[in-house]
């Protein structure tokens, strides 16, 4: 009896100390707590740094999307400026060069006289190659209005052939008559006639 009484108290010591042995110390959990806490707080800190980068990264990008934006606007309107001083220029130099030549009563062959103009003419169409020209074509006061819008036809045509003798490409001239319906002076002297006798260059 007293052996059971001995085994029975040494299963009972025994199973205490066995559950004494299995719980871990208070300084080792404390340790364990310390380590978590200081893996989240890497772990945090890594996600903090990344999103600084992205946010960065965001920055960057629009500073250089802005700064290409700007870039692009500012050679668009050096563009136009430029393309602004080229038609100024342009408009000045056909202010020169596109005057009036004039013809004889009833004829449309070109005088001796305008060979002048028609070569300064052709000297800047061939200067400023994007220019179109137009030859209009006009008569004085005398004769049928189908005559002169005849006569005003083989005007700006003899016009254009000798443009086009000169070198200066068929396609970019085209013409019109206006016969005697747009005289310069409206007065029936010599002077007046001869003025109204002519063909005008247009842009």
């Amino acid at each position: 009896m007293s052996n059971i009484r001995l085994l029975t108290t040494l299963a009972v010591l025994l199973s205490l100390g066995i559950g004494t042995a299995c719980k871990p110390p208070e300084a080792e959990l404390r340790t364990q707590a310390a380590a978590e806490a200081a893996e989240q707080a890497s772990k945090l800190a890594a996600e903090a740094e990344a999103e600084a980068r992205r946010l960065a990264a965001e920055a960057e990008a629009r500073r250089l999307a802005e700064e290409a934006e700007a870039k692009r606007l500012a050679a668009e309107a050096e563009a136009r400026r430029l393309a602004e001083e080229a038609r100024t220029a342009m408009l000045n130099a056909a202010a020169t060069a596109l005057v009036n030549i004039n013809f004889d009563y009833n004829r449309s062959d070109i005088r001796r006289a305008d060979r002048l103009k028609f070569q300064a003419i052709a000297d800047f169409m061939k200067a400023y190659p994007e220019a179109l020209l137009r030859v209009e074509g006009h008569c004085d006061e005398r004769g049928t209005v189908e005559y002169n819008m005849t006569l005003g036809e083989k005007r700006a045509f003899a016009a254009k052939t000798y443009l086009i003798s000169l070198g200066v490409n068929e396609a970019r001239i085209n013409t019109l008559s206006f016969g005697k319906e747009r005289p310069l002076f409206a007065d029936h002297s010599e002077k007046s006639w001869f003025a109204n006798r002519r063909c005008e260059f247009k842009l």
